[in-house]
């Protein structure tokens, strides 16, 4: 009867659950696969149309990079519609799971067999939406990969294109001819608008606030940048503190802001007359940007090459050599504006190629020549910074690196536009120049960063060695890198590709790596490592200061408990992060292997460690001796043991040594010990005389415990002294060394008062030989001399205490 309800139970439970959370088939996919016929329709219609494109490629590029922002906006629809009636699939993924497996016969019964069959239809009819959108997915991705080859290819080529030489006599008058017809036809519309009488009087009407338009932005073009040095130079002063060096830093951007402010009150200057035409306006719109090119390299090149600088300089260069920085900086930013401001006319009046390459090559070559300049003075730099350190540094080495980088550009470049491939050489010259741009800018927020981290802790020393100025440094190289890759032709569109993989994540080994997924595993962990700190401390300073464990072993659950947290934090951070453990078993397996051979001194040192912290034959404070280091333990970590050695140098001992070696504890569980003082007095001496004196000293120390009263000893007769030895037991045997040294002061107090002598060793020499004496003395005078007598004595002609008095050599004494 029971196990009838139980069953009846069972089928109940398995056949209500999938009810309550499923709704019909029908009503599942007509909502979850979010996508009307039109849509879908739509869909198909254009991804037909991109699979043509693909496979014809003669769709302009454009063309092809509007196509692929459709592509794109679907593909992002496709992967929301992946996460589809996830809850409800893994809800029945879960209630499949409970009824196990089939039998390997086969044979079950038809209650089970019938619902197993009702889940797996609901199974996948929640899953035909999500395949669908898989499908759409790779679809969409495919199209996108294919589209983004074919551009490239063309950049490709595009590069690599073969035109007209610059050098060429023959395209000289077609460029003048270019030049000229600008020209005209900008003055054509000009005097075309002043033959028009409303135009005319508008003009002469607006003529006093074009004036003062005119004027200001003339001064500050002519004035704005020596009136900015001026001020920057009176607050900075001679020695800035962080505060005044972040307030010229501020004042030194008037040398751009303020040309750049009356070029600006020019154009509009020139616009309020009215007599400007389509041509005109396209010219105008194009001096701005390269006003600003020339405009920041040149103060960009004031800060990497200034006139003075207070502490440090970006560059270790001469006075001499900063001011042509500061030069060659400003001409290459006039002609790298140039170039652009000319490049973007050529393509507004579609100039020919012979006409453009032959307009646009002087400024290439300029270029060049500028940064072959710049070249030699970073040479420069790297020559001095090497001298100064007496070593060449990492940052040297790079220095080098881009040293020759860039001397191969500036040769390079005019030569490849000189043959004809002009494209590419723009493409190696221009980027570079503005890579280069990017590199002095990073170094100048480096610096600005570091000042303002000086005046937030008011403490230069320690700036240099701080992390957080390094971090926000590499933070600004990583904001940089989007803007390296564009400069060096990379599209917005292939960015935002790489955004998307990044925020979608990517398969590494079965696991999917996101953002999510990495923040969630570091705040998680961050929780729990702060939590297990945050025990430890209070049981640390609040909890077992209370109870009568001793301080090594509170010391062992405290470590203990953080060893057990910190693995618990990571973990639950793992498994929290939806990170499947089980797929790192082949690499937990591989690296087990690897533990076994290379790391398992590290793994026999941590298990130690494990066994004292447990065991603990060994605790803080306590005196030990361990391979001949005496010492005192100052910390047991999970690898090694601390030990103050008495001179207050620090050991670092494995741990694998205490536990496989003999380890001495001097001080393991109470501190009483003996010390043994030995003293020695000459021959003739009462014997019993010296046992009372030092059997007074022994007992009226106060370190000495009287309830196992001193023992004297009277060792035995020694070679120069009756030997005797005080062995008493004290109340705390680190005082060892100073009760030994008390009892020798007092003993030797009491011996001079008591006229005992404490003897030291004498050793008689007999000389075998006694005739070399006479002919060393005839050798070297009247006076024998004692390095005669070495020389003439050798080990085998001296005997020592056991031969006293043997002359002849045959043991008897005589």
């Amino acid at each position: 009867m029971i196990r009838a309800l139980s069953r009846l139970f069972l089928l109940f439970s398995l056949c209500a659950a999938p009810m309550a959370v499923v709704l019909s088939p029908t009503v599942i996919h007509a909502q979850a696969a979010g996508l009307s016929e039109e849509e879908r329709e739509t869909w198909q219609r254009l991804a037909t149309r991109a699979e043509e494109a693909v496979a014809n490629a003669r769709a302009s590029t454009p063309a092809l990079e509007t196509l692929r922002l459709d592509l794109v906006r679907w593909r992002e629809i496709f992967l929301e519609a992946r996460q589809t009636n996830s809850r409800s699939i893994a809800t029945v993924q879960r209630q499949i799971e409970t009824l196990g497996p089939v039998p390997e016969d086969g044979v079950e019964s038809d209650d089970i067999a019938a619902e197993r069959a009702s889940l797996n239809d609901q199974l996948a009819t929640l899953e035909a939406p999500v395949r669908t959108a898989e499908l759409g997915f790779s679809r969409a991705d495919g199209l996108i990969r294919a589209i983004d080859t074919i551009v490239r290819e063309r950049q490709a080529q595009e590069l690599l294109e073969f035109g007209p030489s610059p050098l060429n006599p023959a395209n000289w008058p077609g460029a003048i001819e270019v030049l000229t017809d600008t020209y005209d036809l900008v003055r054509g519309e000009f005097r075309a608008a002043w033959s028009i009488d409303l135009q005319r009087r508008q003009a002469k009407e607006a003529m006093p606030f074009i004036a003062v338009l005119t004027i200001l932005g003339s001064v500050l073009i002519l004035r704005g940048r020596s009136w900015s040095r001026h001020v920057t130079a009176r607050v900075v002063g001679e020695d800035p503190g962080a505060a005044r060096w972040l307030a010229g830093f501020g004042l030194s951007l008037g040398s751009l802001v303020l040309p750049m402010l009356g070029i600006f009150l020019l154009t509009r200057a020139i616009y309020t007359t009215g007599l400007v035409g389509l041509r005109g306006e396209q010219l105008l719109d194009n001096v701005v940007p390269a006003a600003f090119a020339f405009l920041f390299a040149r103060w960009l090149a004031s800060r990497m090459f200034p006139a003075r600088e207070a502490r440090t300089l970006p560059l270790n260069l001469t006075e001499t050599q900063r001011r042509s920085g500061r030069l060659f900086g400003a001409y290459l930013g006039l002609i790298a504006g140039l170039h652009f401001f000319f490049k973007d006319m050529a393509a507004i009046g579609n100039w020919p190629d012979e006409a453009t390459v032959t307009v646009l090559y002087p400024f290439l070559f300029f270029a060049a020549l500028m940064l072959l300049w710049i070249t030699q003075l970073l040479r420069a730099h790297r020559k001095n910074a090497t001298e100064e350190n007496e070593d060449e540094t990492y940052r040297n080495r790079l220095m080098k690196v881009l040293v020759l980088g860039l001397g191969v550009v500036a040769l390079l470049s005019p030569v490849f536009g000189a043959l004809g491939y002009f494209e590419l050489a723009q493409f190696i010259l221009f980027p570079t120049l503005r890579s280069l741009l990017i590199l002095a800018a990073l170094t100048i927020l480096q610096r600005l960063v570091y000042e303002i981290y000086v005046l937030v802790t008011e403490d230069r020393e320690g700036a240099s060695n701080s992390l957080i100025p390094i971090f926000i440094g590499f933070c600004l190289v990583l904001g940089a890198l989007p803007i390296l890759a564009l400069i060096w032709g990379a599209r917005v569109t292939d960015l935002q590709e790489i955004w998307s993989q990044i925020i979608n994540g990517f398969d590494l080994g079965g696991i999917t790596i996101s953002p999510a997924v990495f923040f969630t595993l570091i705040i998680v962990f961050i929780i729990g490592y702060t939590g297990t700190r945050l025990l430890q401390g209070t049981l640390r300073n609040t909890v077992l200061p209370k109870t009568k464990i001793d301080p090594g072993g509170q010391v062992a659950i405290v470590s203990g408990l953080g060893y057990v947290g910190i693995f618990l934090a990571a973990v639950i951070a793992i498994t929290s992060a939806g990170i499947d453990l089980s797929s790192l078993a082949i690499v937990a397996g591989a690296l087990s292997v690897g533990i076994g051979f290379g790391l398992q001194n590290i793994v026999s040192n941590f298990v130690s460690g494990i066994i004292l912290l447990i065991e603990r034959p060994i605790s803080i404070g306590d005196w030990i001796e361990v391979g001949g280091v005496h010492g005192t333990v100052r910390k047991i970590s999970v690898r090694s043991t601390v030990i103050e050695t008495f001179d207050r140098s620090d050991v670092i001992v494995p741990n694998s040594d205490f536990v496989s070696g003999t380890v001495t504890n001097y001080t393991h569980g109470n501190t009483v010990g003996r010390v043994i003082v030995p003293v020695g007095v000459a021959y003739g001496t009462d014997p019993r005389k010296v046992e009372k004196i030092l059997a007074e000293v022994a007992r009226d120390h106060p370190m000495v415990l009287l309830s196992t009263p001193p023992a004297i000893i009277f060792q035995g007769f020694g070679a120069d002294s009756l030997d005797f030895e005080i062995r008493a037991i004290l109340r705390d045997v680190n005082y060892v060394l100073s009760t030994r040294s008390e009892m020798n002061f007092e003993i030797a107090r009491r011996f001079h008062d008591e006229g005992i002598e404490i003897p030291f060793a004498q050793r008689d020499i007999w000389i075998r030989n006694p005739e070399a004496l006479p002919a060393a003395a005839s050798e070297g005078g009247s006076e024998v001399r004692s390095d005669n007598i070495d020389a003439h004595l050798t080990e085998d002609d001296m005997d020592g205490p056991d031969t006293h008095g043997d002359t002849d050599g045959d043991g008897d004494g005589r």
